[in-house]
């Protein structure tokens, strides 16, 4: 038996469809091939540092250092640098003509590469506290730089781990994008949030600490498969506190976040192997009605025909039995 479910506050649709559905073991992905891929051969490993462009920021032992084109620093916890192919540019050039009537702008902006380890094949599931409560801070430093840049709407934070979910390398990294134009999803979302009269992300956050679909809680965050998912075990994470933007995050909501990021991706280990996932932040800067959430989704599903031409998601595995594996019922 199918069902159409609505999500919470947006006209926008997902079909569950459990008769179609595996066992979370059918879906378990193979090695990435990781750990056999040579440190020298690897462009974000700690020692070919020269391999890439030179760090904007590189970060060791909560001290902040950057690179120049003469040296490059050789020790270090976490290295940001420009994607040496970008999907924006900070100097693009002038936009061609393509017909009356068709919008063309500038491809400016920024995108950043963040390497999350010089150590390969390190995941971050199995990141130390310190290491992951680090990346965290990275994260806000990062956001908050690009937001504060002039013409910037929007900072794209995500993550694509394994080739699936878009990755070109395995070493472990993040990517930022800083756009001039805010995405649709979130213009979208913004309109419903003013018309309303309370937050719709502090209200699913109540209904779904008590529902089937809870996963994980700490003193900060709660973490649960939505009502509304889009692809098996599609995780989200909400602040408890209403904050629209991470760079208003304290030193213990960072900590709280990287460790809750920690349990969910352990959790997904157990069960689903080394499955390919995209992490993506949804936030918004100087807009204090947005809830900021943290979105995972493993890649086990492809959108096909359908997808494309309605925008309506197939899910084999429902939220409510996803959860339940995810925090080790069955």
């Amino acid at each position: 038996m199918s069902e159409i479910r609505k999500h919470y506050f947006l006209p926008e649709y997902c079909i569950i469809a459990e008769e179609r559905s595996k066992r979370p073991s059918d879906f378990a992905g193979p090695s990435d091939g990781s750990e056999k891929s040579s440190s020298e051969s690897c462009v974000f490993c700690g020692g070919n540092e020269e391999k890439t462009p030179p760090a904007t920021v590189v970060y060791n032992e909560g001290e902040v250092f950057a690179d120049t084109e003469e040296k490059r620093v050789s020790k270090w916890d976490f290295r940001c640098f420009p994607n040496l192919y970008p999907a924006v540019s900070p100097a693009p050039s002038p936009p061609g003509f393509h017909g009356k009537g068709l919008e063309t702008f500038p491809g400016f902006g920024f995108h950043e590469i963040i390497v999350e380890s010089p150590v390969h094949g390190k995941k971050l599931k199995d990141f130390s506290d310190t290491e992951i409560s680090g990346l965290m801070r990275v994260y806000k430093d990062r956001v908050c730089h690009y937001a504060a840049r002039e013409n910037i709407r929007y900072v794209s934070l995500f993550k694509n781990s394994g080739k699936a979910a878009g990755a070109s390398l395995d070493h472990t990294h993040s990517q930022l994008i800083a756009l001039p134009v805010c995405p649709q999803v979130l213009e979208r979302e913004l309109k419903v949030i003013r018309e309303g009269q309370k937050c719709p992300y502090c209200a699913l956050l109540e209904t779904e600490k008590a529902s089937p679909r809870f996963i994980h809680e700490n003193s900060k965050f709660v973490a649960f498969a939505p009502y509304y998912s889009i692809g098996p075990f599609e995780v989200w994470i909400l602040s408890k506190e209403h904050i629209s933007f991470l760079g208003d995050f304290s030193p213990e909501l960072l900590s709280t976040l990287g460790e809750i990021l920690r349990e969910v991706l352990r959790s997904y280990a157990k069960i689903l192997g080394n499955m390919p996932y995209n992490h993506m932040f949804y936030q918004l800067f100087e807009t204090p009605e947005y809830h900021l959430n943290l979105r995972l989704l493993p890649r086990i599903s492809t959108a096909a025909g359908f997808e494309l031409n309605t925008g309506i998601y197939i899910n084999t595995v429902s939220p409510e039995k996803a959860a339940s594996y995810l925090r080790g019922d069955e």
